[in-house]
């Protein structure tokens, strides 16, 4: 406190106090209103605008993935039973989206038509209002067959389209480009929405390049942007989260004005990083696909896949914005409801 008094020149604050005093300088101009917060008496803005944030949000479900084992989470589920009992508790708690990967009876992640058909038709059936869809991942020619059958399943809405090579936890995750533009042109001739879907910031290049620039997608895409995983775009912390992410949707943005943007909520950023979408305008994906992890400061793991629908349903709430249903998601996304006949059809 010495020191702050020996900078300061009181003699000269002392001066202009006995002139003056300590009264603040104070000229209303607006009076009775000392600030009306939808008008100026200068001129006919609006002083306080309102912020452009659409009023709803999409929220998908993931409900089990690729990446993540019981080892990780023992909550996690990996039987067919397991994986379609989780999506119909999202679809009770008022999950108008689910995200399907199915597993092979060693737990891991497959492609195989009669295993997404033994989650699906049954949940198509019970509720066929909700939207599904599912990453497919063929890493082989007998899972790329595998692949094109279920294209012409008419099991789905959408499917992802990932443009990226990285280095994925411990493993290699590469792309091809032939192989992102042929599985973009099955989607769409299957009279499905592809879901571009991006890891770090030079994915949306990738897009650019070989799906949008080409004219093979055209404006407005849907876009999945899965940050903060090993090998993903980096979030150590709320400063990185937030430069990455602004980052991505700035870039996406350029490629596509007019651009759906929906964000996974993964690794550490987990709720917070789909809180930060939401603040953004943008939609969510939650659940145990993308993460362990409730929080990014604590190591508590997700019960379910409802619980975490939940909890963003309620971020969402407090945030002003109504969740969408499953009928204004395929609207946006330009996708048109298959007749539950046509899905019988298929599946026989």
């Amino acid at each position: 406190m010495s020191a702050i008094k020996n900078l300061i020149h009181w003699d000269h604050v002392n001066k202009w106090l006995g002139r003056t005093g300590i009264e603040m300088k104070w000229q209303p101009y607006g009076m009775p209103d000392v600030m009306d917060p939808y008008h100026t008496r200068f001129s006919d803005i609006e002083p306080m605008p309102r912020w452009n944030v659409p009023e709803k949000v999409f929220i998908s479900a993931a409900i089990t993935g690729a990446f993540h084992s019981k080892k990780s989470n023992p909550n996690q589920p990996i039987t067919i039973s397991e994986i379609k009992k989780s999506a119909e508790e999202c679809i009770l708690a008022g999950a108008p989206i689910i995200h399907i990967h199915v597993r092979d009876e060693k737990g891991f992640n497959v492609l195989d038509k009669s295993l997404f058909e033994e989650v699906i038709l049954p949940l198509r059936e019970k509720y066929p209002d909700v939207s599904v869809d599912a990453c497919l991942v063929a890493v082989n020619g007998e899972e790329s067959a595998e692949m094109a059958r279920i294209f012409q399943s008419g099991l789905l809405d959408a499917v992802p389209i990932n443009a990226t090579s990285v280095i994925l936890g411990d493993n290699m995750f590469v792309k091809t480009p032939h192989g992102m533009i042929e599985k973009t042109r099955m989607t769409l001739a299957a009279g499905m929405i592809p879901s571009i879907g991006v890891y770090t910031d030079g994915d949306v290049d990738n897009a650019r390049r070989f799906l949008i620039d080409t004219g093979l997608l055209e404006p407005p895409v849907l876009w999945g942007v899965l940050p903060a995983l090993p090998g993903c775009s980096p979030m150590y912390s709320p400063e990185s989260m937030i430069d990455g992410l602004m980052r991505t949707v700035r870039l996406i943005k350029e490629v596509d004005p007019t651009s759906i943007i929906m964000v996974a909520a993964a690794g550490r950023a987990s709720t917070y990083v789909a809180t930060l979408a939401m603040l953004m305008g943008l939609h969510v994906r939650v659940g145990m696909e993308d993460t362990i992890w409730k929080w990014p400061h604590r190591d508590d793991v997700i019960t379910n896949n409802a619980e975490q629908f939940k909890l963003a349903a309620g971020i969402a709430k407090s945030l002003g914005r109504e969740i969408m249903s499953a009928d204004e998601y395929r609207a946006l996304i330009g996708f048109a409801k298959r007749p539950s006949d046509q899905l019988k059809s298929a599946a026989g």
